[in-house]
């Protein structure tokens, strides 16, 4: 099948300087419909590098997230999200951007396009066969994400990609192919808005899922957050109150001693 640049076609809407705001607000939420449905046509592909991502996260493995430009930050702000949310440890999902920490908050020119440098900053984490690679890219031709999944395929790792564009490079490279086709950008090209919109939906998906069922989630209830500021505190005392049938005090007392809601829920039998 023939690669179709679909990120780069023209967009649907035009003369866009001249509309009014509500216009402009109007068309870029009707776009953006679109997204959660491209999302759902990925459910299968997404299961798939769920269910066989699991086992090697439970065996010790850990997930990387690998992206250039907005692909890269919506990856690392999906880790970085994983240690507070679920209290799992800083090396469990890790992201890496062209470019390193400083492309967070301003471009690095020419950073995605060397094809080596993305396995190279891999291998500072020593990956190995129980690992699993993410490789996010809209277009599905970025080098610097190619070239990571290409080798940590060839390595053994489970990889994955996310891209916008059908029959793309990084489909070949990937094992599993998640082929989120949004359709043609508001502003033509602009991969920021609807597929960087659906990337993060999946994203969502997979780490959340994951933690679901590694154990961090108990009910619908976050028991493994960490509890770094007043709100979570509350939260966590809320929790220990709905599912112990505790009071107030009683409950703010279990989280005060054990620091930790699951913890807490545990003993939380010796106050009845």
């Amino acid at each position: 099948m023939k690669f179709r640049q679909v990120t780069e076609e023209n967009s649907l809407y035009d003369n866009l300087e001249q509309q009014p705001v509500r216009d402009l607000l109007r068309d870029i939420n009707r776009e953006d419909h679109r997204v959660a449905d491209a999302v759902e046509a990925c459910l299968p592909k997404v299961e798939a590098f769920v269910v066989r991502a699991l086992p090697r996260i439970q065996q010790g493995g850990r997930l990387f997230y690998i992206g250039a430009g907005t692909s890269g930050r919506l990856g690392v702000l999906d880790a970085s999200e994983i240690p507070p949310t679920f209290g799992m440890p800083e090396d469990t999902v890790i992201g890496l951007i062209a470019g390193g920490d400083k492309a967070l908050r301003q471009a690095v020119e020419q950073a995605e396009d060397n094809p080596e440098e993305g396995w190279k900053d891999l291998l500072a984490y020593r990956p190995t066969e129980c690992d699993c690679l993410v490789g996010i890219s809209a277009s599905g031709t970025t080098p610097y994400v190619v070239g990571a999944v290409t080798q940590a395929r060839k390595h053994g790792l489970l990889t994955a990609g996310i891209y916008s564009n059908p029959h793309s490079p990084l489909s070949e490279a990937a094992e599993i192919g998640i082929e989120m086709m949004v359709g043609p950008e508001f502003i033509t090209g602009s991969s920021r808005m609807k597929s960087g919109t659906g990337q993060k939906m999946i994203l969502n998906m997979i780490s959340s899922t994951l933690m679901i069922k590694l154990g961090r989630v108990q009910g619908n209830s976050m028991v493994k957050m960490r509890l770094n500021n007043r709100k979570l505190w509350e939260r966590g005392t809320s929790i220990i109150m709905k599912k112990a049938g505790l009071p107030y005090a009683e409950a703010r007392e279990l989280l005060q001693t054990y620091k930790d809601v699951a913890e807490a829920l545990k003993h939380a039998g010796d106050k009845n």
